[in-house]
């Protein structure tokens, strides 16, 4: 399989390389693509040294599978390029997430879905990612009819840039600042930019995306975003109002058995999801689970997931190993 990683020399583009490799990803020729400043630069895959190449060069050589993770204006005017070599795109960007004709894929919930005629799949952004692989079996059995979530997010989420404004504000250096205000000892409700309505458009991808995932816009979705001091992986306060009355023992069996996540939820000995215990992991953890006494048919639930890898490059990765098994490349 030739496959051709864009972005690589990124935060997330670096994850999506080390995730291939964990997963041994069977890779004949590996092509990491990266901006012009960027050509000629090395990344180890697998131990072995590969050069950055260009977009066109990349193009010419026609991976099967490309991921993207370089921005969204770069996926607008390259995917199409690569698609119209006959390669597969996987972007991990915003770009064509809520395109009508374009697949919004999580494994777990909707692969099954995809075809050979698909040559540019989303993947979703990284707290919708963590909170539909929780949701989906529980909307299955009870159907949800309203969401209210809280996110407690990762700098990493934004980038190396935020990671640098962390650590220099720690060590008490100056330096460029990826936010208006300081991060460490801080929570800026502010995720993305605020769009004409108020929300970040971090807040409306949480409600558009998971409906979209779900296939189901009945779903009434409402979402405050806020970044913290973290490096592991996002978390989320979730209200989750259903159609129907749940039992909270068959909620647990539920959750345990839903693929890719863990439930953590043990208040005798006080085990619950952290991201400082995400870090690192592919799965989705669970924990905090209880109904919402206020409220009939509601449920409460904490949901913790390592937003660079389940929430970005191990959900790509999935993906590409999806198309690979099932011949559809």
């Amino acid at each position: 399989m030739r496959i051709a990683v864009v972005g690589a020399t990124g935060l997330v583009g670096q994850k999506i390389l080390e995730v291939l490799e964990e997963r041994n990803f069977q890779i004949s020729e590996l092509y990491p693509v990266a901006s012009e400043k960027s050509i000629g630069k090395e990344v180890v895959f697998n131990g072995k040294k590969y050069k950055v190449i260009s977009m066109t060069d990349a193009i010419e050589l026609k991976p099967q599978i490309a991921i993207f993770s370089a921005g969204g204006d770069t996926s607008l005017k390259w995917a199409p390029e690569f698609a119209k070599a006959g390669t597969t795109v996987v972007d991990n960007s915003s770009a064509w997430r809520m395109d009508k004709d374009k697949k919004l894929v999580v494994p777990e919930i909707n692969a099954v879905d995809l075809t050979t005629e698909d040559k540019i799949i989303a993947n979703p952004n990284c707290s919708t990612i963590q909170l539909v692989v929780a949701l989906a079996p529980l909307h299955k059995r009870y159907k949800m009819e309203r969401l209210v979530i809280s996110t407690y997010q990762s700098i990493t989420g934004t980038g190396v840039k935020a990671v640098s404004q962390l650590e220099n504000e720690r060590n008490g250096k100056e330096g460029e600042m990826a936010y208006p205000y300081e991060i460490d000892k801080n929570c800026l409700p502010h995720c993305d930019v605020f769009t004409e309505n108020g929300y970040t458009k971090e807040e409306m991808k949480l409600a558009n995306e998971t409906k979209k995932i779900l296939k189901d816009d009945s779903i009434r979705v409402t979402a405050t975003a806020v970044r913290v001091p973290v490096v592991g992986g996002h978390s989320e306060s979730v209200n989750i109002e259903f159609a129907n009355d749940f039992d909270l023992d068959e909620v647990r069996k539920i959750l345990s058995e839903a693929e890719g996540v863990i439930v953590q939820d043990n208040l005798d000995t006080n085990e619950y999801p952290m991201p400082k215990y995400a870090h690192g992991k592919d799965e989705v953890f669970v924990g905090r689970i209880r109904r919402d006494f206020s409220n009939p048919n509601t449920l409460n639930l904490w949901i913790v997931s390592d937003n660079l890898r389940k929430g970005a490059a191990t959900n790509a990765v999935q993906i590409a190993e999806y198309l690979t098994k099932n011949n559809l490349v």
